[in-house]
């Protein structure tokens, strides 16, 4: 098995991917391709088919495991594989945990650490209304633990749900010790569940895409119905209290053109977005850096808006 993570230019290689993504589209001149997504677990690589209708390439189709053979280019500082030949796999020629990605962290320890903040929760309103999916649902548990918070770009990886709300809580933990305004039983309870909405936004891997309900709601319209529902199941829940907890979910993500419907207006919604921001933008250049395992400068990154190196050293 070779792993996409140890690619390198000038390669030659045949070896068995899922394909996560196939389009056909055309050359200037024409001439018809086919735009492949590999992926295994420790990323994705992207592939091109230049004579699809060439005898080389059997019958696939997206979500199949697929034997390739080709060269290993790098194209606008990116490694793709020009593919030469296709074959559909058969089971038992491949192992599924080698194409989930998955995070390196522990999900018990990381689940245990995150109940502990549940604990820290003393507003009996807000502790139970956490408690509604963290403690008391054990489908909704199962499901959290080993989702990915994104289809690509920052934790899109089985677990990196779970890793993700981990970190946003310990950013929350840090500000409410720094900054005394905060209210922390409000911004552990909305940074605990601002992301609640995912495992319906995205579907389970292999897939890992976009439900009929991402597209249509996303996470953020999602997560409030779903809070809206643990709060109605509590008797005599503030309505302030709930107003300001949805708020928080609501503008987690800061601006109305990251598709938040509301800007923040409250400093525990304005901590939330900062922590979100922050572990997102992290994880990502650790993503980058991890991929692109250089200290050369790596070109423009649309996301950041700079030219990216690594820390030499």
């Amino acid at each position: 098995m070779r792993y996409i993570n140890t690619l390198r230019e000038g390669e030659t290689i045949r070896n068995i991917y899922l394909c996560k993504g196939k389009r056909s589209a055309e050359t200037r001149n024409g001439k018809p391709y086919d735009n492949l997504i590999l992926q295994d677990k420790t990323g994705t690589l992207d592939g091109k088919v230049w004579d699809p209708n060439s005898g080389g390439i059997a019958d696939y189709d997206e979500k199949d495991f697929i034997e390739v053979y080709g060269d290993i280019i790098s194209y606008n500082n990116n490694l793709q594989m020009n593919i030469k030949q296709i074959r559909k796999a058969g089971e038992g020629e491949y192992d599924p945990a080698d194409y989930m990605p998955t995070t390196d962290k522990d999900p018990d320890a990381m689940y245990q650490e995150l109940l502990g903040y549940v604990k820290q929760i003393s507003n009996p309103y807000l502790r139970k209304a956490v408690e509604y999916y963290f403690v008391d649902d054990p489908e909704f548990i199962k499901r959290f633990r080993k989702h990915s918070a994104a289809k690509s770009v920052h934790h899109g990886f089985a677990g990196g749900l779970l890793e993700h709300t981990l970190s946003v809580v310990k950013f929350c933990e840090y500000m409410v010790g720094a900054y005394p305004i905060l209210k922390k039983d409000l911004l552990y309870a909305a940074a605990i569940c601002h992301d609640i909405g995912k495992i319906k936004e995205l579907s389970a891997f292999p897939d890992n895409d976009y439900t009929d309900d991402g597209q249509l709601l996303g996470h953020i319209v999602i997560g409030i119905e779903m809070m809206d529902d643990a709060i109605r199941s509590i008797p005599d829940f503030p309505p302030r209290l709930a107003s300001e907890l949805k708020h928080c979910i609501v503008a987690h993500h800061g601006e109305l053109e990251y598709g938040s419907p509301k800007k923040p207006a409250l400093a525990e919604a304005l901590a939330l977005n900062f922590a979100d921001c922050t572990d997102a933008k992290m994880q990502t250049l650790t993503e980058i850096f991890r991929e692109k395992n250089s200290s050369d400068w790596l070109g423009y990154n649309r996301l950041f808006e700079s030219n990216l190196r690594k820390t030499q050293g």
